[in-house]
């Protein structure tokens, strides 16, 4: 497998973990930075939409506004989810060329979470994919994943639950719609489960896993920029968030 650049960030705000996503895509896009493994967890509590959700179907706001939740929308496609601590964000911004087995949707879902499930597996948790994008141990969901796919490279990004905040969830998020079969009428208490793992097991068996470099690095000075302006010009902007 091709060499991935590790990248590191300081703490960020909400906003600008997500700018930071479409940022590096940007750049990995056109060859100006290498394929990339990114590692993240807010230190905050927020509500991600998916690229394409309807707000007021997805998040409770009154609870949001009264607790100081932010609502954000992120780039990719997939559901809404409970982005703060107790959830390891990893980020996967790879060029087909140099992952070919990535080119078909259907077969880069595989070729990534079943990595991801083969590194839980070895250290001793039964994960295994579910539904299109989803990892589940003993059938409940542990990571949903998504994706934003341009012509020369995507992003794949994915959460893993290590602390599950049920409470917050039911609070802030309603019970979707569009829902896997694996999941049949589980409220989000009943379907989401938890990996019981540190948070640095967790980065060290995804590094591993995709043999990213051994040295974090910091984002670029043009990736610095480009999320600044996106942060600005989008992802605090009203027409982002309430766009649906």
């Amino acid at each position: 497998m091709p060499a991935l650049r590790l990248l590191d960030t300081p703490p960020l705000a909400p906003e600008e973990h997500l700018a930071l996503e479409e940022a590096v895509l940007d750049a990995v896009e056109t060859g100006a930075s290498p394929c990339t493994l990114r590692l993240w967890e807010s230190a905050t509590p927020f509500v991600v939409l998916g690229s394409a959700q309807v707000l007021a179907s997805e998040v409770d706001e009154e609870y949001g506004a009264i607790d100081g939740v932010p609502v954000m929308r992120r780039c990719t496609a997939g559901g809404c989810v409970l982005q703060g601590p107790g959830s390891l964000n990893y980020s996967l911004f790879l060029r087909y060329a140099e992952f070919p087995e990535t080119r078909d949707l259907h077969q880069s879902y595989c070729f990534i979470l079943s990595r991801i499930a083969g590194a839980l597996e070895a250290a001793g948790i039964p994960a295994r994919h579910e539904g299109v994008c989803d990892l589940a141990v003993a059938g409940l969901k542990v990571s949903g994943n998504a994706q934003r796919r341009r012509r020369n490279a995507f992003l794949h990004h994915g959460t893993l639950v290590h602390r599950a905040d049920h409470a917050a969830m039911a609070r802030y998020l309603r019970e979707p719609k569009d829902r896997p079969a694996y999941r049949a009428g589980r409220t989000h208490r009943e379907f989401v489960g938890e990996l019981r793992l540190l948070p640095e097991q967790l980065r060290r068996l995804i590094i591993g896993a995709f043999g990213a470099g051994a040295v974090a690095e910091q984002p670029n000075p043009r990736e610095w920029e480009a999320m600044r302006h996106l942060v600005n010009e989008k992802y605090r902007a009203a027409a982002w968030i309430r766009r649906r």
